[in-house]
Parts: structure tokens; sequence; C-alpha cells
């Protein structure tokens, strides 16, 4: 940041808004806290879930403490807002039970929100709503840790102190082709894998970012899932480059750790608090 703007500045905390569509609320939001606590930017968070469908893996206590439905928040004005994913990627959008609150919400963002991150189906939600990307289903579920790279040839501040290659956690049925980035005019393609194809995806100012990952997941959840869907007799294959020697008897390798402290640690810094206004009721519409 210039020197000269730096002294001009007024200095608040920065208003996020999570909307958590992951069934377990409590791990999804504690490792999403965990994220962009990494920092030294003073944050507030306002918790919200989807009012048109109940969550059957929280508990009624928690939510009631803790989250807010969009009812509750849609008054305010948020310098950034984060959409999880969900488990509901095999279905067509619109057969989503919460999509017309979703909708409602994606809608609502471009004028009370300065930027968005979007996660895993959650990004798929987003493209398919905002600029009509299809989602497709891939051969079998992309499952594991994979390596990815740059794609777009210019400096990109969201990949800031990034290597070269760097790691991701998976865990998805569907998949965003590259094509369809490469031929809309007002997204930009920033980072993809050989192994699992587009993973970042950005608008042309910033203020949209879609990721098809999870940089927040912890060291434990692939092996979580694993071990859930074996116990119920579902053909799952071990997740890719996560066990040493594919043994799932042994201690998961933590690989992509220091990435996601980055990705979120940038998002933060360059996409919110240097760009939000400080008055966030003169926000501008996305569009």
């Amino acid at each position: 940041m210039p020197e000269d703007r730096a002294f001009r500045q007024d200095i608040r905390p920065l208003h996020i808004l999570l909307l958590n569509l992951m069934p377990n609320k409590i791990a999804t939001e504690t490792q999403l806290l965990r994220v962009l606590s990494n920092s030294p930017i003073q944050v507030d968070i306002d918790l919200i879930y989807t009012a048109s469908y109940q969550p059957k893996n929280t508990a009624v206590e928690h939510l009631t403490k803790f989250y807010e439905t969009f009812e509750d928040v849609k008054a305010k004005y948020y310098d950034g807002m984060i959409i999880t994913g969900a488990p509901v990627e095999m279905m067509d959008f619109v057969e989503v039970a919460y999509w017309p609150e979703l909708s409602e919400i994606m809608a609502w963002s471009t004028t009370h929100v300065y930027s968005t991150l979007h996660i895993c189906w959650g990004a798929q939600a987003g493209l398919y709503y905002h600029y009509g990307v299809q989602k497709y289903t891939c051969e079998k579920k992309v499952f594991g840790i994979f390596s990815h790279s740059m794609t777009y040839t210019k400096p990109v501040k969201l990949f800031r102190g990034f290597d070269d290659v760097f790691w991701v956690p998976h865990s998805r049925h569907t998949e965003i082709r590259r094509g369809d980035i490469m031929d809309n005019p007002k997204l930009r393609l920033l980072s993809e894998s050989e192994e699992c194809g587009v993973y970042a995806v950005s608008d042309l100012r910033g203020r949209q970012i879609f990721v098809t990952g999870h940089s927040e997941y912890d060291a434990f959840t692939l092996r979580d899932e694993f071990e859930r869907d074996r116990a119920k007799g579902l053909d799952i294959d071990i997740p890719e480059n996560y066990f040493p020697n594919d043994d799932p008897s042994e201690e998961p390798i933590v690989r992509w750790r220091s990435s996601a402290t980055l990705l979120f640690t940038n998002w933060l810094n360059y996409y919110v608090y240097q760009e939000t206004p400080f008055d966030l009721t003169t926000l501008s519409d996305i569009t």
C-alpha cells in the first residue's frame, strides 16, 4: 500500500458474511474462521444459513445461538462474503430446495457486498447464476490433494507469494470446464490443475472469486469423508496424494496449509481491505 494512501486511511474492522451451506456447520465454520483469523486484519463475522431448508446435522441450539438468516441481515452491507460448498452437486441447480433463496442472496450480494468468495459447489452455483456457466458430471469423484499452477499470464494478487506449484484438496463429483470460462469475456481463469481442471476464476474486478477446491479443509477432513463413505458401503477410492503409500492407517500428509493461509489472507488484504469503501453504504453495483 502506498505511504500517502496509508496516511489517509480510516481504519475499522472488516465485516464478513459467511453463508454456510455445509451439513456439519460447526466443522465448516471452524475451518473458515481459522484461516480468516490468520491475519493481522481485524474481522467481524456474521454467520447465516438458509431459512428455506432446515439443517439436519447441526443442533438447533447452535443455529439459534450463532446463526442468523438472510432476512436478518439483508439490510446490512458487508466488505466480503463467503459462500461455502454443499453436498447437492449431483442435482440440477433449480432442483435444490434453497435455490430461490440462494439466488436472492447472490443477487443482493452485487449491491451489498464488495467481494464475494465462492467455494466448491458455491463456486459452481455462483458461476451458473451470474454468468450461465454450466457444471458437468465427472467420470469419477475428484477426491484427494492435487497440484495446481497459475493460468493467467499476468500477476494475480490472489496468488501473491504462492509457489509455482501448490496443492489443494478437492472432493467433488462435478466440474467446471475450461472452455466455458475462456469463452466468457467477463471472466478470467486464474489457476487450474492438469489432474482436476479449473480451480480459480474471477470476474474482471476481483469482486467475485470462485474456487472449486477446499483449501480450508483440516488435516483429517478427507480421511473422515473417506471413512464415512466406506462405512456406508459406497464405492469410494482412497483420496489421492493424501495418505503415505495410499495407506489409510497412516497419518495424512498436509501439503496445502501454507497455500490455504495465503489464499484467504490475500483475499482479505488485496480484494477486501485495500479496496472496500470506508462507508459501506456507498458500495457500487458489481455490474
